[in-house]
């Protein structure tokens, strides 16, 4: 079947043809059956897109959405026929993403609602398949957090990164360091109000997660983009270190340069650091890393890395070596910045996060290939591609350019992971995320604004197959598919940015 004609879904399935037999009509008398958390979550995407109430069967039912172990993790099927309809997944997780998929095959018939005859056999190219959601520049309440979790899992993404900390704020409250939140949470860019994440909210946004078949990945940023640090504990930071990159930084976007035990609201990078050769630094660090794992769930820890421009080489191959080690022994992944693969002695389960362009620039592929000499692994987050927070070329005022920016919808869907970092295997790439910085991010709105649709992008590079194994793996294809998406994305309260590269459709 030539992929024009088939049903629009994306992220790209594995397999998908259409039926020869008529479609399934959805009605108010529609029964569903099965697993309850599946039977729930396809209820409320009929009602949301079609005002049907769909209620649970005892027995047979209509539609069967079931567990049917054996297959490969996060794996589903779907077939549909005239008289029923059938998901399976091989566990939960599966059996979910069969959900959301179900969810976009609903189409407008005549004056009501059908899913078309067609069967997919569907399962992830890459494990790990990211959103990662700066909350530190500007906070953004548990609410927020629980939008993007429901927006990232229904494009079967199964991870949140929160950049919980940075030169402006702490957001994550631990009893083995009050200090943080108290002296170091009321800051955001452009002095808007700040915020923190009690316990019980973290624990709230993990469960949360976890019941859309997503884990947390907390990200405590240091050495470097450690400001925020200093206002609690001033022994443990350097003095801000204003270079020129500051100050190039502070002619383009305004703001004051940052002063020692003064809050920083400004938008440059790189100036502070934590005070490499105290053993307090690493008590606080074995403090904190050990309070979130008793906190996360999840197998990883990400411990930044990135831009310590004020650190020296030396130095921070020792902070790097001594922190990871720290992570590792406390039974989690350690997670780090690209910048991170130059330190000589990582701890050798450590997983990088390439964060350069999708050609690389410098010497930052061979930094990121380190961690997989070192034993690790990648997950690939191009800047150039999939950092939602660039600018669009026609659009709102949201949004930086630094990462060769504007970036369009296409260019976040054509680039290939496996020909990103020279000399990695694709078995030693995790997955991919995608990264949404909040400089210029505020609301949910804007979230919404500059995540959709360039977010699906990212999530069909993580789930779909290779470019050139599948003929929908195409950028005329898949913007056609996502146009398809705009009615669904209505419906669920998704504030898409109406990009003039897509043909949405109307209902």
């Amino acid at each position: 079947m030539h992929a024009a004609s088939l049903p629009a879904v994306v992220p790209a399935p594995s397999s998908i043809e259409a039926g020869s037999g008529a479609p399934f009509r959805l009605s108010e008398t529609t029964s569903l059956a099965g697993d309850a958390d599946a039977t729930a979550a396809l209820a409320a995407i009929v009602l949301a897109r079609t005002g049907l109430s769909l209620g649970a069967a005892e027995g047979a039912a209509d539609v069967e959405l079931r567990v049917t172990p054996g297959g490969a993790p996060e794996s589903y099927r779907i077939d549909v026929a005239e008289a029923s309809v059938v998901v399976t997944g091989a566990h939960a997780a599966g059996l979910f993403y069969g959900v959301q998929t179900l969810g976009q095959l609903i189409a407008r018939d005549g004056a009501g609602w059908s899913l078309p005859a067609v069967s997919i056999d569907d399962a992830p190219r890459f494990a790990y398949r990211g959103l990662m959601l700066d909350v530190a520049r500007h906070f953004h309440p548990v609410e927020a957090v629980k939008g993007c979790i429901d927006r990232a899992a229904s494009l079967k993404m199964n991870a949140l990164h929160l950049h919980l900390t940075d030169d402006q704020a702490w957001r994550i409250q631990l009893d083995s360091r009050p200090e943080l939140v108290e002296r170091a949470s009321a800051a955001s860019v452009g002095g808007d109000p700040g915020g923190f994440y009690t316990k019980d909210d973290y624990r709230d946004i993990v469960r949360y997660a976890a019941s859309r078949h997503m884990i947390v990945v907390p990200e405590i940023d240091m050495p470097g983009h450690t400001h925020a640090v200093g206002l609690a504990y001033p022994e443990l930071a350097e003095e801000p270190v204003v270079g020129d990159h500051i100050l190039e930084t502070l002619a383009e976007y305004g703001g004051d340069a940052p002063v020692a035990g003064v809050p920083y609201d400004g938008m440059a990078v790189g100036f502070s650091s934590l005070k490499i050769h105290e053993e307090a630094t690493y008590d606080f660090v074995a403090d904190v890393f050990g309070e979130l794992t008793a906190m996360t769930p999840g197998p990883y820890l990400h411990f930044g890395g990135d831009e310590s421009l004020s650190t020296s080489a030396a130095d921070f191959d020792e902070f790097v070596t001594r922190v990871s080690a720290i992570i590792a022994d406390l039974g989690k992944t350690p997670v780090a910045w690209h910048e991170a693969g130059a330190a000589k002695d990582i701890a050798d389960t450590t997983i990088g996060q390439y964060w350069g362009f999708v050609r690389p620039q410098g010497d930052s592929g061979e930094k990121a290939r380190a961690f997989v000499d070192n034993g690790g692994g990648l997950i690939l987050s191009p800047a150039d591609a999939i950092y939602l927070d660039m600018k669009y070329p026609s659009g709102p005022a949201l949004g930086l350019t630094w990462a060769d920016g504007p970036t369009s919808v296409e260019r976040a869907y054509s680039w290939e992971p496996s020909d990103v970092v020279p000399g990695v295997d694709e078995a030693a790439i995790l997955g991919i995320e995608a990264a949404l910085w909040t400089e210029t991010v505020c609301t949910a709105a804007d979230i919404d604004t500059m995540a959709f649709p360039r977010i699906a992008a990212a999530a069909e590079a993580g789930w779909s197959p290779a470019t050139g194994d599948s003929e929908l793996r195409t950028w005329a294809s898949f913007r056609e598919r996502v146009g398809a998406l705009g009615p669904l994305w209505t419906a669920m309260g998704i504030g898409f940015h109406p990009s003039d590269e897509i043909p949405w459709a109307a209902e």
